[in-house]
């Protein structure tokens, strides 16, 4: 299997924008890459989806006037591959002094494409402009964690924290936090995102959790893969009966990336937090 050297990424490269269609532009990432570390295989112990929205889409339409769109792309988490950020920012780029003759077109053309680069079922839906549903803001639900008072002196990730962190006792929990924070595996850039964890079991030490989520603060790692490793480490160290682990990032180059992972959950609709 690859290495992430092998892979030619764009990001942290100096890029020349491309401003007609070149599917070209998309790079894989072999999610098993990352997957291994954290003791997961092909046979996952969660199902779930990539949901990104895309605010910078354009094209022409067959007379050469533009036509802008927002998107909604929704990648299984069963797909072998995952997208890289960068490279779909400049995929989307790609149309914008592109023909086409409908908003449909540009839908199965980037379905299609996603699909290819995946290796795996992508969906895809456009909007107009000024669509308010599928981007409603909303809050995260359930109660917030980020008021515990607490020291804190652990920056680097460590999922010993969550380690005795369980009660006899058995709940049904939503816990939030908008602390979560980790970094561009490839450039070290700072990824933001609030994270949602809903679950049923032995009831979880918030303090110890807040503690482990803010340990991601130095870590170098996707956004997908954050999330796969904070399900893996609360199912191994907590052992809830059901478990939903849903972090929202917050925008960059006009994307952003919501993973969900679950094992008793299908769906979620889509919605926006403020800062996204």
């Amino acid at each position: 299997m690859a290495t992430m050297d092998d892979l030619q990424l764009p990001l942290g490269q100096t890029t020349v924008y491309p401003d007609h269609y070149d599917p070209g532009q998309l790079r894989a990432v072999p999610r098993l890459l990352k997957r291994r570390e954290i003791g997961l295989d092909e046979a996952l112990p969660f199902g779930g989806f990539d949901l990104w929205n895309a605010w910078e889409l354009s094209w022409l339409n067959r007379r050469g006037k533009p036509v802008v769109a927002l998107g909604l792309l929704r990648f299984d988490c069963s797909s072998r591959n995952l997208v890289e950020s960068k490279s779909l920012k400049l995929y989307l780029n790609s149309f914008n002094q592109s023909r086409f003759d409908s908003m449909e077109q540009v839908r199965q053309t980037i379905a299609a494409d996603l699909g290819k680069a995946a290796d795996g079922a992508v969906g895809v839906e456009l909007f107009p402009p000024d669509a308010e549903g599928p981007f409603a803001l909303r809050r995260l639900p359930g109660e917030c964690i980020d008021d515990i008072d607490i020291d804190i002196d652990c920056y680097s990730l460590d999922a010993g924290l969550l380690a005795g962190a369980t009660s006899d006792r058995v709940v049904e929990r939503e816990l939030h936090s908008h602390l979560l924070k980790s970094n561009c595996l490839v450039t070290g850039q700072p990824d933001w995102a609030s994270v949602l964890i809903r679950y049923r079991g032995p009831e979880i030490d918030t303090e110890a959790l807040l503690r482990y989520l803010v340990s991601f603060r130095q870590h170098n790692e996707f956004h997908e893969q954050c999330v796969e490793r904070i399900f893996a480490d609360l199912r191994r160290h907590c052992r809830p009966q059901a478990l939903t682990v849903l972090a929202r990032y917050t925008r960059r180059g006009g994307l952003d990336i919501n993973p969900f992972r679950s094992d008793f959950e299908a769906d979620i609709d889509n919605f926006r937090l403020v800062r996204q």
